[in-house]
């Protein structure tokens, strides 16, 4: 179960890669400013994940428009997540976990993905500028993707 509605969401310092090089992103720099909706996902170079990103991409100024600042977490290194931004022209902050510790701490970790490790489920979740979760969805299976209606209803909250 992922980390519940009304608790307060664990803050962070990942890490993202720029043209400029590497970049950290702490969570609570958003806080009193705009409210964040995190998408974990398994893995980049994937199906569902690229199509999930893609799509977010081509609709981002739906959740910017809505007073929000989106942010992709996986357990890949930031170099993959850019190579794979690259390819794919995906245009939202991807997050690199690779220790997990944000995984774990939204309790969204997926044991075992086709047996080769762990891995973040696919989950979103909507950071209000107070800082807590206003909306937290785990999928049933990483071949499904969030309840993006949801997201942009507790978003426009």
């Amino acid at each position: 179960m992922p980390l519940a509605v009304g608790s307060k969401a664990p803050d962070f310092t990942l890490k993202t890669k720029t043209a400029e090089g590497l970049k950290d992103i702490k969570l609570s720099d958003n806080f009193g400013k705009k409210q964040t909706v995190l998408l974990f996902y398994p893995l980049a170079f994937t199906g569902t994940c690229t199509q999930e990103m893609c799509d977010m991409t081509s609709g981002l100024d739906q959740y910017t428009g809505l007073g929000a600042e989106v942010y992709g977490i996986s357990v890949d290194s930031p170099f993959a997540n850019e190579a794979w931004a690259k390819q794919n022209k995906i245009g939202l902050t991807l997050l690199s976990d690779l220790n997990k510790t944000v995984t774990k701490a939204y309790d969204v970790v997926f044991p075992g993905l086709a047996g080769i490790g762990d891995t973040s489920a696919r989950a979103a979740f909507v950071i209000g500028q107070d800082g807590v979760v206003k909306y937290a969805e785990q999928t049933a299976t990483p071949k499904d993707l969030p309840n993006f209606t949801a997201v942009k209803a507790a978003l426009a909250k």
